[in-house]
């Protein structure tokens, strides 16, 4: 019996963190990375709409799907070659915070005032450990990579002031 490492098919997903799912929905971005034909919206004034968008308080993603609904802009990146998070820290209107640390922190923010009612809610306080260990990691990931300053610390009683 020798010890052959058993290798992993290529199509094996890593699963969800804190539930059993492997799900692979996703929609599929388009082959052809240059702006469709019929596209008569030059990068600058895709550019001047992301900033103002920003300006209104509009989170990168609600950015992206008011462009691409109500403006038919499908992909800000094939116009203007740079993603919409991008050209918010280019003009200088990035959040402060990651959104999807952002919306994590909301979510705890949430969880944990439903517990100041219900006390007795053991199932949400277990959620809560577990959103609030997702965003250690998160928060841990933004320190490594520089987008969040090393002594940043995610509290929860001052988490609240975060997301308000």
């Amino acid at each position: 019996a020798s010890s052959v490492p058993v290798l992993l098919s290529p199509s094996v997903n890593m699963g969800r963190m804190h539930t059993p799912g492997k799900g692979i929905a996703a929609s599929a971005l388009p082959y052809k990375r240059s702006p469709p034909a019929w596209l008569k919206v030059s990068a600058k004034e895709v550019e001047a709409q992301v900033a103002k968008f920003a300006k209104k308080g509009l989170s990168p993603s609600q950015i992206g799907v008011i462009l691409r609904d109500s403006h038919a802009i499908a992909q800000v990146k094939s116009v203007t070659g740079n993603k919409i998070l991008r050209l918010l820290k280019k003009a200088g209107l990035a959040p402060a915070l990651p959104e999807d640390l952002y919306h994590l922190i909301k979510k705890a923010v949430a969880v944990r005032k439903h517990l100041d009612k219900n006390r007795k809610d053991k199932d949400a306080k277990f959620r809560l450990i577990l959103i609030e260990s997702r965003v250690h990691r998160l928060a841990r990931y933004y320190k490594r990579t520089r987008q969040l300053p090393p002594n940043w610390k995610y509290e929860s009683s001052t988490a609240s002031t975060l997301v308000a």
